[in-house]
């Protein structure tokens, strides 16, 4: 008789250890369900607010890069951070968060003309610190060659000036953008004003 509840307890028990198990389990998945949806959430913001940033790379946000601004961003962190971006990313952030615009927190900057590099090449060492300094590479050439800058990749990010031990880089501002207009044949111009 003694055995027989002594074995109906052990496995009473051992139902109790499953049950309490089995509720543990559940517990996590809810718990690791809720954690992935709202990190689903939060990642999918954060790729939003990334997307409106101007994607320098510059740190004068006192970031790494924008990635790192835009998750700071979106845990909280101020919104009027990017020179770069300039006042129309700081109103595009506040759209989106739902918050109100602030003028450029001037300890990160000021918001200037968009520049970018320029390598005055006869004057290059090729000593390469303005490539390791350059978040997008867009600078190329090799060690103890001359460098020049992939005007189409720079950012304007100025991280390249500082490096420089002769100070051959220039920032300069971008060429005011002139739509191209197609110019006729001389003989169509001339047959079109004849016309009107």
């Amino acid at each position: 008789m003694i055995t027989m509840l002594l074995i109906d307890n052990f496995f009473i028990n051992i139902l109790f250890a499953i049950a309490a198990l089995i509720g543990i389990a559940l517990s996590i998945r809810s718990s690791l369900a809720f954690w992935y949806s709202t990190s689903n959430q939060q990642k999918t913001l954060i790729d939003q607010i990334n997307a409106l940033l101007p994607q320098t790379q510059c740190g004068q946000c006192s970031f790494e890069g924008c990635l790192p601004y835009a998750g700071a961003i979106a845990r909280g962190s101020a919104i009027n951070q990017c020179p770069p971006g300039g006042e129309a990313t700081i109103i595009r952030l506040a759209q989106l968060l739902n918050d109100y615009p602030k003028p450029l927190n001037p300890a990160h900057g000021r918001i200037e003309p968009i520049k970018i590099a320029f390598i005055r090449e006869a004057e290059c060492i090729g000593c390469t610190k303005c490539i390791q300094a350059c978040p997008v590479d867009a600078i190329i050439g090799g060690a103890k060659l001359m460098h020049t800058v992939i005007a189409s990749e720079c950012t304007g990010c100025d991280l390249c000036v500082a490096p420089c031990p002769v100070d051959c880089i220039d920032m300069l501002a971008l060429p005011a953008q002139n739509p191209w207009q197609w110019q006729l044949p001389t003989e169509l111009q001339s047959t079109a004003a004849a016309r009107r």
